[in-house]
């Protein structure tokens, strides 16, 4: 029997492809990628529903992109839907590291090597603030949510406090905030 949350309109094979461009395009960094192909183009998600995606996937260990893709695949298709999402998210780039890295070895000490890395940086710092003023322009505006954004931000780029401490002490506070409001709400 299929649980009422899977999505069978979207399937492992598209879900494999979506994710194997997502990891084709956004090597180095995925997340913008990721959301242009879920909410943009696919349309398999809305702003909100990504960003809550995003905020599940933020705080699990491991890196982000990944814990999005298992959620989106499990979403869609369940476990099969995590593994064909995971699969086309890394394939690409797995194959593109082990060619860059026998290219290195053989030449990476070429003096042009070297001064294109720091324009790869710039380029995906780029693409990283482009997806958090997306995600910020389909945020709730009520004063709470901005309050505890902006308390996240200094005490993490600001303060230098560990993410996960502020992770501890704040998500808590979102949580119970969050159902107040949709008690409230009722």
């Amino acid at each position: 029997m299929e649980e009422p949350f899977r999505n069978p309109a979207v399937s492992c094979g598209e879900l494999f492809l979506g994710f194997l461009l997502v990891g084709v395009r956004g090597f180095g960094g995925v997340m913008p990628w990721a959301r242009r192909m879920l909410v943009d183009e696919r349309r398999w998600l809305d702003d909100r529903q990504f960003t809550q995606i995003l905020s599940l996937a933020q705080p699990l260990p491991g890196p982000n992109s990944l814990n999005l893709a298992v959620v989106v695949g499990d979403r869609f298709q369940g476990l099969r839907g995590s593994l064909s999402a995971l699969t086309g998210l890394l394939l690409a780039p797995i194959c593109i590291v082990l060619t860059l890295a026998t290219l290195f070895d053989r030449f990476g000490q070429a003096g042009p090597l070297h001064r294109l890395l720091p324009g790869l940086s710039s380029a995906a710092a780029g693409l990283m603030v482009g997806m958090g003023l997306r995600l910020l322009a389909g945020m709730e505006r009520e004063a709470w949510v901005c309050a505890l954004a902006l308390i996240a931000f200094l005490s993490v780029a600001w303060l230098r406090l560990s993410l996960v401490l502020v992770l501890l002490v704040l998500a808590p506070v979102g949580i119970a905030f969050g159902h107040g409001r949709a008690r409230e709400a009722k």
